[in-house]
């Protein structure tokens, strides 16, 4: 009698069925028959194969001696595991690297040219309006005037004398520029156009008249209605300035509080117009008289 045999007669013997055996050990009903049939083959761990076949018959009440026979006997019929291929060391590390370096070459292959692109675009511009903050400027050296001294003094007295000509105004200076950052490149014709600072207007200029008297250093404007100025820069403290003239005046004066306006020598409050410690004001003309305005 073979051992399935004995554990399908000991469960008769008991009276119990399959299905019962299975719910009491928690096996497949499947299991339990190819363990009674000797079918050690269709189990699919066989890993497991000595445990059920235990639990099986302590729960038929058959004997541990009878169990370890046939445990020792299954274990002389399981064929020994024979390893059927082998791999070297360095094909495993290159089946198992080879991915993750295809990944890095191609994004070396990517970034890199970008990088470089990027770089060299920067470089390529032309930086030349920009200059350091310990570059010296370059002292310009004005011609001197030649006198001409006369022969004769009624010959100069005689001679008709011209007019001063107006000089051209010169072109508004640039700024120098100091910075880390790459700028484009600036020349002269992407730039507004500017217009020069008119010299201060003579007695003649007009009959109205703005004094302006510093006790601190301020930024002055002074534009007329059409846009040419008359003042534009920062003047020093102690500066006394008057202007002259029979058109609108936009002033703007920052540091307001160092300031003292007077118009046709009448000292005006610059705290109306005043936002930020600057003030920005319009001396505007009517019936005959100048005033200021807010803008």
């Amino acid at each position: 009698m073979s051992f399935g045999s004995r554990l399908h007669a000991a469960r008769e013997a008991h009276g119990l069925d399959l299905e019962a055996c299975a719910h009491a050990l928690r096996l497949p009903v499947r299991v339990l028959r190819q363990l009674e049939h000797d079918q050690y083959d269709g189990i699919d761990s066989k890993i497991y194969l000595a445990s059920y076949i235990r639990k099986y018959g302590h729960h038929l009440g058959i004997n541990e001696a009878s169990l370890q026979v046939e445990l020792d006997r299954i274990k002389q019929i399981e064929p020994p595991l024979v390893a059927t291929g082998g791999i070297s060391h360095s094909r495993f590390l290159l089946d198992r690297y080879a991915t993750a370096a295809t990944y890095v070459v191609l994004t070396a292959v990517i970034v890199v040219p970008m990088i470089w692109l990027g770089v060299r675009g920067t470089l390529d511009r032309d930086l030349s309006h920009l200059a350091p903050l310990d570059a010296a400027p370059v002292a310009q050296s004005e011609a001197p005037a030649t006198h001409v001294a006369a022969p004769d003094a009624r010959v100069a007295a005689a001679a008709p004398q011209n007019p001063p000509k107006a000089e051209a105004p010169q072109a508004q200076e640039q700024p120098l520029l100091a910075s880390m950052a790459p700028f484009p490149n600036l020349d002269n014709a992407s730039l507004p156009p500017v217009k020069p600072v008119a010299p201060a207007a003579s007695s003649e200029a007009g009959s109205h008249s703005l004094s302006l008297s510093l006790s601190a250093s301020s930024w002055v404007e002074v534009t007329r209605a059409d846009g040419t100025r008359l003042e534009y820069g920062l003047l020093p403290a102690g500066s006394n300035k008057s202007y002259r003239s029979d058109q609108p005046l936009d002033v703007r004066i920052g540091n307001a509080s160092g300031a003292q306006v007077s118009i046709d020598g009448s000292a005006i409050g610059l705290d109306d117009f005043r936002h930020a410690n600057v003030a920005h004001f319009r001396l505007q003309m009517q019936d005959g008289k100048a005033s200021a305005a807010s803008l």
